[in-house]
């Protein structure tokens, strides 16, 4: 089979991307009993229509990993799943519609957001088999599916039953904008600039006294419920226990001691308001305060705020510190930095209510989750300390339920009697409570209210490893597959998909999900940002797959550290493309002397090597096999780098170069046909290899060349060491033939020769023993290599002397010194003597014309004589006191 000339990845990559796909080639077998399994929970992206280079990178990531585990004999079950529930499709579909969801019945709205939801997946599983990602699509799970909320909800139902999830009035961090609650997980920080105010706050038995509070929102002043001074702060200590009133609203509020209160910041004097920040929470529960509620679920205040009710928070805190100026309460304002709390869908600052809401009792699960996560492997093992400070840090439970439509609907209802809470029986789920009710409340009454909030969509999520392993479904399979290997996925999502599957899987199988965890960066931009429209720093994946193709881009995604975050370059991408095209073209190289009647013969016979530049080779390469496989095992995808290094120079640069003469040869001794078929074998079998190495890397270009090399079970079958290969004496030969190659080769092309014009005689001359041996053993490489028709391998120094042949006047600078005399001066120094010469350039010449100095002459041209002939010499590169003479 020949090798086309020009490598098009694009071409080639659609016809393996087919191949693979009608073939199912990455299909998990359940029955097979030889291979040992290995299961792989992959993250299920939000299915946005489009993949964004993030993905990209994690995918090649989970790839690479699952290529090689399958190469090295593992049944590999590498699913892919879609995380479809929440707010972006749902604003989505009210962009697209013209609509908002309260216009029309909440089942159509849903029906408008499943539809939405099964074009994106449609575009993005195309986008995901574009890379050549080997998912096994037939285990392909879906969120919004009924069989996948049914398990949500089971799991639901059996947490609730164990006392691991409750109902009740609770704060939570609440997004105006999106008009849900938001557990701490989904918070975000930024920082803005802000103002301090300090604010008199008046004695309640003495007008003339007050305290001054430093506060940044006086727009909750409606709700201040207290004060807290620091118990060891001496300007204070009589004021606690006494009330102040609070101004513009007058209410009442006593002081108390609290050591939380730092006394540095501000006055040391705070306002406890319900609920400003976590600490407000806290203080609360503490000191028994009431609950009052300053703003809403829009971000408006309430009635309890007189006439700023109903305006949006910016707008309040305005008015009400102009009214405090009026009035006289405000002391000073003072700028400050401050890290505000946002929604991280929207950025939208986040406002903390009290509502009815559903959560997951954390704090019961709090020493088993640390537990569990000391359990797991962590690669790179310092991100786990994010985990163990998220969990350390956690001070309220996880809030489940969110004001939406499109997610898990919480299968409960409500009895308007008796108020009793109604939780679906397992064997009706899945189930959507405002569509049915097939209960009854214990007290008779069968008109029941049904929960219209829903799951969180992490409570879907986080119950991925358990999904794919057929919890269930199948509990033999599942019992004998959980938990699962590995779970890859990015450092941004440690503190909510990572937390709350340790959380589920605790709770619903009292396991760890996985052995571990792999840890991804974020993708930057060239300029160093995070990749964002507004910037305008995004590249699509599909903008580099269109010019470069896929394996290009699995390069450069390669070629970078887990953990860490990765910029992009286009030149890195180019570079990819780059090494693909030279070690096409040395394989399309080697083809033509390798046809696929020897290509069969070469697979069904061992051949013995004796040629020192191809058992160089056999050595390398199998150190390389060895490092490139130590690295894999330990997720070093950037193992890359010595992969191409060695294709692009060793073997491209070098190797093939020096065996051309014997593939060339027609001599018909033995000899030499001996000889042309070690080359053929090692040439075959190295790039067999090398396609091997390269599959989990580049799978369309190892897959395509690979075929037509005829290599087997390419896909399943991983290189092994040949210990019988490594030398580091054929090695050491084998440098120096290089080194010696390479040095002629340079001088040839210093000289503007053709790199195959013949050369007389070469004698090499050395003093290292070693090197002597060395160039001995591999002459004939060397000979051949450099169409040297007599090559002389000298132990010693060679006999050298460097005479004056030519010297040039510099007429530039004689002319105008010497003037009338400026023609005897350039005859004199067109015809001195080469010691004469020589005192010119060092020290200079009195003649009788004047002074002549080596300003005066413009070049001089020098020769190495050798035996009284002229002859070229070059230093061979990295071989030491090693010299070729070139006649």
């Amino acid at each position: 089979m020949e090798m086309p000339k020009d490598y098009q990845p694009t071409v080639i990559e659609k016809e393996v991307q087919k191949k693979w796909e009608e073939s199912k080639i990455y299909k998990f077998d359940e029955k097979d009993e030889k291979r040992p399994p290995y299961i792989i929970d992959t993250p299920p992206p939000y299915p946005t229509g489009r993949m964004h280079l993030g993905h990209a990178l994690n995918w090649t990531y989970m790839d690479i990993i699952a290529r090689f585990k399958r190469m090295n004999g593992y049944n590999v079950l590498f699913p892919q799943g879609w995380d479809c529930h929440g707010l972006p499709t749902e604003v989505k579909v009210e962009e697209i519609h013209g609509i908002t969801k309260s216009d029309v019945d909440r089942h159509k709205f849903r029906e408008l957001c499943i539809e939405l939801t099964e074009q994106n997946i449609k575009r993005m599983r195309e986008q995901v088999k574009s890379l050549g990602i080997s998912i096994d699509w037939d285990r392909e799970y879906i969120t919004m599916k009924p069989e996948y909320v049914r398990k949500s909800q089971v799991a639901f139902v059996r947490m609730y039953n164990d006392g691991l999830i409750y109902r009740g009035k609770h704060p939570v961090n609440w997004c105006p904008r999106c008009q849900t609650a938001i557990a701490f997980a989904e918070v975000e920080y930024k920082e803005r600039e802000s103002k301090l105010n300090y604010i008199k706050f008046p004695y309640a038995d003495d007008e003339s006294k007050y305290l001054t509070i430093a506060t940044t929102r006086p727009e909750l002043m409606a709700a201040c419920v207290g004060i807290v001074v620091h118990p060891e702060d001496e300007r204070y200590k009589d004021v606690i226990g006494k009330k102040v009133r609070v101004p513009l609203f007058n209410q009442e509020v006593t002081v108390y001691a609290d050591e939380d209160v730092e006394m540095e910041f501000g006055t040391g004097v705070v306002m406890v308001c319900t609920f400003g920040d976590k600490t407000d929470v806290v203080w609360v529960n503490r000191h028994g305060l009431e609950v009052k509620k300053a703003i809403d679920e829009s971000g408006r205040l309430t009635e309890i705020c007189g006439k700023y009710a109903g305006l949006r928070t910016e707008e309040a805190r305005e008015k009400i510190i102009e009214d405090l100026k009026k009035e006289g309460y405000l002391i000073k304002q003072e700028p400050i930095k401050q890290n505000v709390g946002v929604c991280w869908r929207c950025k939208t600052p986040i406002e903390i209510i009290v509502g009815d809401q559903w959560f997951v009792n954390i704090k019961k699960l709090a020493s088993e989750i640390e537990k569990v996560a000391n359990e797991v492997k962590w690669v790179p093992e310092h991100m786990k300390i994010r985990l163990l400070n998220w969990i350390k840090d956690m001070d309220w439970d996880w809030c489940i339920s969110r004001q939406r439509i499109f997610a898990t609907p919480i299968p409960v209802w409500y009895c308007k009697k008796c108020g009793k809470i109604i939780v679906a029986k397992e064997e009706d789920l899945p189930i959507d409570p405002t569509k049915e009710c097939p209960y009854t409340c214990e007290c008779g009454n069968d008109d029941l209210i049904p929960e219209t909030d829903v799951l969180d969509t992490w409570m879907d999520s986080s119950i991925t490893p358990m999904v794919i392993t057929k919890w269930l479904d199948d509990e033999e399979f599942f019992k004998k597959h959980y938990p699962v290997h590995l779970r890859p996925q990015g450092h941004d999502i440690i503190r909510t998909w990572a937390f709350y599957t340790i959380v589920k899987s605790i709770a619903l199988t009292k396991k760890k999900p996985w052995d571990e965890i792999v840890i991804n960066g974020m993708v930057f931009g060239e300029d160093g940002h995070k990749m964002s429209k507004s910037r305008g720093n995004v590249v699509e994946p599909d903008e580099i797959t269109e010019k470069y193709g896929a394996d290009a881009l699995r390069l450069w995604a390669s070629n970078s550290v887990i953990g860490d975050d990765v910029p992009f370059a286009w030149k890195e991408v180019d570079y990819g493309y780059r090494f693909l095209r030279k070690f096409w073209n040395a394989c399309r190289f080697a083809k033509m002397n390798i046809d696929d009647e020897l290509i069969e013969k070469l697979k069904k016979e061992e051949i013995s090597i004796d040629n020192p530049v191809d058992l160089w080779i056999l050595s390398k390469l199998q150190k390389l096999i060895k490092r490139v496989t130590e690295d894999l095992e330990a997720y070093r995808f950037n193992t890359i780098v010595e992969i191409q290094k060695f294709v692009w120079h060793e073997f491209c640069d070098n190797y093939i170069e020096m065996i051309k003469h014997r593939l060339y040869s027609k001599d018909e001794d033995e000899e030499s046909k001996k000889s042309k078929l070690q080359a053929q074998w090692t040439l075959y079998y190295v790039i067999s290899t090398l396609l091997r190495l390269i599959a989990p890397f580049t799978p369309h270009f190892a897959d395509y060349v690979g075929e037509i090399y005829k290599v087997d079970n390419l896909h399943f079958s991983w290189p092994k060491v040949r210990e019988e290969f490594i030398s580091d004496k054929n090695e050491y030969i084998g440098e120096v033939a290089k080194n010696t190659v390479a040095s002629i080769r340079r001088f040839k092309a210093n000289k503007g020769m053709p790199l195959n014009a013949p050369l007389n005689v070469v004698e090499i001359y050395t003093n290292d023993k070693d090197a002597y041996e060395a160039l001995l053993k591999s002459q004939d490489d060397i000979k051949g290599a450099m169409k040297i028709k007599e090559l002389k391998i000298i132990f010693g120094k060679p006999t050298l002397e460097q005479k004056i042949v030519e010297v040039i006047p510099n007429k530039s600078k004689i002319g105008p010194e010497f003037k009338k005399n400026a023609k005897n001066v350039m005859d004199f120094i067109k015809n001195a003597d080469e010691e004469t010469i020589e005192k010119i350039l060092s020290e200079g010449l009195e003649t009788e014309w004047g002074r002549i100095t080596k300003e005066h002459i413009k070049d001089v041209k020098r020769a190495i004589i050798s035996e009284g002939e002229v002859v070229e010499a070059v230093n061979i590169e990295d071989v030491v006191d090693t010299i070729a003479i070139i006649r």
